[in-house]
């Protein structure tokens, strides 16, 4: 059966270019033996090590090992059965690894001819990494599914009262990790960090807006986004789409490299009424510098400096007090992340922090139940 516009193994060659073997006919062998479809030279490879047929039903690739000793495994976890293929899933034949490809999906960056159907894979870890396995289930969620939204409050120093909430993407995807960092960790090893903060943005303030009518939103950016020129339109489209929130974007310090890019920044913010804050202010390089030229509306000091700091040393407080000074100075508003004890709640109100964020006043809560 020819199956060559329907199915393709993509590989990374050695210069890390995407090529593709095409699946020409069926049943499709793979191993060490000429006769196979493709040929693979390759550390842990058998001669006849597995083969992919098409199933009638579905219309799917089917993967079975024929006995190999080192096994064939699907977004590594290991072939014991014939194994249904899906469109992206991650497939080892021993050191080789390979990503199951529609003809009709994205499109290829080179093809090889039918006839070139020898690779040759260089010796490594059995399981390799190459590809990302659940891939597929990352582009569903920035397509909005599995997409979900929190806040966690905000509150004056002096009285503990809620003056504004931090927007907190979630993930309810059953393919992806829950944990936002996990979460941005994947999207980084496929150069798509961007796209996860915007959808997440886009989505998370659609769901709050009607619930906080009135109320001042903290909303992240990651640094990837912030010098893209469709940044400042994006964020002045959910300022029209939401009017009764108000927003206040927060830059992360690593997006902070440039002082006359900030001011440029700043003034465009500015010009669509919007504020804006530097993030974990003090968890990488406190860039002065940039923080006195272009001097944003807040100043969130990351958990790392006040979480504890009550029982912290006379140094680390007074270092920790002489920064704060500076902010105010500058006009800006000093925000305390991470407090989690009234200790250092107090020492946060005498140091002269006006906002205050942590356990201590309210956990996280899903926007669903605002």
């Amino acid at each position: 059966m020819n199956a060559k516009a329907a199915w393709w193994l993509e590989r990374i060659a050695a210069d890390g270019a995407a090529l593709a073997v095409p699946v020409h006919a069926l049943p499709f062998g793979i191993g060490r033996d000429e006769d196979n479809g493709l040929v693979l030279v390759a550390s842990g490879v058998s001669r006849r090590h597995a083969v992919l047929t098409l199933d009638p039903g579905s219309g799917r690739l089917m993967l079975a090992d024929l006995g190999s000793t080192n096994g064939c495994f699907v977004n590594r976890s290991r072939v014991e059965a014939p194994r249904l293929l899906d469109e992206g899933d991650i497939v080892h034949v021993g050191s080789a690894e390979f990503r199951v490809r529609r003809a009709d999906a994205a499109a290829r960056d080179s093809i090889l001819p039918a006839e070139e159907r020898t690779v040759i894979a260089a010796p490594g870890s059995p399981l390799s990494e190459q590809f990302v396995a659940n891939e597929p289930a990352f582009l569903a969620l920035l397509g909005g599914q599995g997409l979900s939204a929190a806040v966690q409050p905000i509150v004056a120093a002096a009285d503990g009262r809620v003056v504004a909430y931090e927007l907190l993407g979630r993930c309810t995807h059953p393919g992806l990790p829950t944990s936002p960092m996990h979460l941005f960790s994947l999207a980084t090893r496929l150069g798509r960090a961007g796209e996860l903060s915007l959808a997440l943005r886009n989505h998370g303030v659609a769901a709050v807006a009607s619930r906080l009518r009135g109320a001042t939103l903290f909303v992240n950016a990651h640094p990837t986004e912030t010098g893209l020129p469709e940044f400042v339109p994006g964020i002045a489209r959910l300022v029209r789409e939401h009017p009764g929130i108000e927003l206040v974007i927060e830059i992360h310090e690593t997006a902070v490299v440039e002082t006359a890019r900030m001011r440029e920044l700043a003034a465009r913010l500015a010009d669509i009424g919007v504020r804006f804050a530097y993030d974990d202010f003090g968890a990488g390089q406190a860039r002065l510098n940039e923080l006195s030229e272009a001097p944003p509306h807040f100043v969130k000091f990351d958990m790392a400096l006040v979480n504890g700091l009550a029982a912290a040393g006379e140094r680390k407080q007074r270092v920790i007090s002489d920064l704060v000074r500076l902010v105010i100075d500058l006009g800006s508003i000093a925000l305390a992340e991470g407090i989690e004890a009234e200790a250092d709640a107090a020492l946060c109100r005498e140091m002269g922090f006006r906002l205050m964020q942590g356990y201590l006043f309210g956990k996280p809560v899903p926007a669903a139940t605002l």
